[in-house]
């Protein structure tokens, strides 16, 4: 970041860098600054708050009318939750988004318009200015609302452009990316995840297979490493890192985007498409269509033929998977305010069974994990 505290996409001038400390903040002037580099010559007569969602971040829409030019009816606007800011900052999460955005690197994946992207490192802050969504029909999913088989195909379809463009990722082949950390099971993580796994396996009493209950904390959480620790071998890429179906949405058309990139990490592709692929989709078509999927991305991927990891290969790599969302999810559900109690034990029973079914901690074995 240099000498300053702040890093912004060009062309922003100082009242556009400032983030508000209330949604109530937010000016007319403030928000014309916001999307000058997008909708030049704009200048935003009112500005008014529609809803606003504080939970684990802040998220705000906002409704805009034009003195002059033309740009965006509405506005989606995230920033930090100062009750959460802490969980953030331990697991190296804060500002991934917010920098992300500002780097100005091509994503081949559909995602959220930013017209502006602030990190404010001196007040552990960051905001962005979206595009929202809803304006193009685009249809949120959790969770409770799965996906089909083709849709997933979609959303795997973009993965593998996103990840065949950055494969092979380093901070030497791409310098604005040069700050993305590769995945690493840090301590902040483990602790984290420890002091919430055994909540979650209490909540879940009984709905979860035996074979998964039958582990200790500490067992999973171990499991939960090791793979977490495979991701940094083998060809690198850029991932999204956190592409749970939460944080997806489909359009009209059928294809899929992803929200939310502030787990973004350096690492190998399978985490991605794992995490993603196993959540999305009911039990019952993850059996029937996960190898035919699993085919679909690796014949998706964009990259020379001697560096596509061969069938066998992803199989076993994708068996390998379930581990980290079984202890997220099991983590998650032992919290209060992340997630709804609905979402998080229909995505731990997801990776609960998967881990079962696809023998994960047997994959992880094979992999030297």
């Amino acid at each position: 970041l240099g000498r300053s505290s702040r890093m912004r996409l060009p062309g922003f001038g100082s009242m556009a860098s400032k983030i508000p400390l209330r949604w109530e903040d937010v000016t007319c002037g403030w928000m014309t600054a916001a999307i000058a580099s997008r909708c030049p010559g704009a200048r935003v007569a009112d500005v008014h708050l529609v809803t606003r969602d504080d939970g684990t971040n802040r998220r705000a829409r906002f409704a805009m009318t034009y003195a002059a030019g033309s740009g965006p009816a509405t506005v989606f606007v995230k920033a930090h939750s100062p009750r959460h800011r802490w969980v953030h900052l331990r697991n190296g999460n804060l500002f991934n988004e917010a920098r992300l955005f500002a780097s100005g690197v091509s994503l081949p994946v559909d995602h959220p318009v930013v017209y502006q992207a602030i990190v404010d490192r001196l007040r552990l802050d960051f905001l962005l200015v979206m595009e929202d969504l809803t304006r193009r029909g685009a249809d949120p999913r959790d969770a409770t609302r799965p996906m089909s088989v083709d849709q997933v195909a979609h959303g795997l379809r973009g993965l593998a452009r996103l990840h065949s463009q950055y494969w092979g990722f380093s901070g030497r082949t791409h310098p604005k990316l040069a700050w993305v950390k590769t995945w690493k099971p840090t301590r902040g993580w483990q602790v984290g995840l420890g002091k919430r796994i055994p909540v979650g396996l209490a909540r879940g009493a009984g709905q979860f297979p035996v074979e998964v209950t039958k582990y200790s904390t500490d067992q999973i959480l171990g499991i939960w490493v090791r793979y977490v620790a495979s991701l940094g071998k083998g060809p690198m890429t850029l991932l999204h890192g956190d592409a749970h179906i939460g944080n997806t949405y489909v359009l009209p058309d059928g294809d899929v985007g992803f929200l939310d990139w502030q787990v973004v990490r350096r690492g190998g592709w399978s985490q991605d498409v794992g995490y993603f692929l196993v959540g999305a989709l009911t039990e019952e078509d993850r059996r029937r269509s996960e190898a035919a999927l699993l085919e679909e991305y690796r014949k998706a991927l964009d990259i020379p033929a001697n560096q596509r990891p061969s069938a066998e290969e992803a199989w076993l790599h994708y068996r390998t998977t379930p581990a980290y969302g079984l202890a997220i999810w099991l983590s998650t559900l032992g919290t209060d305010g992340y997630q709804s109690r609905e979402v998080s034990l229909a995505l731990a029973r997801r990776y609960s069974s998967a881990f079962v079914e696809l023998e994960t901690a047997s994959a992880l074995a094979s992999i030297g994990a």
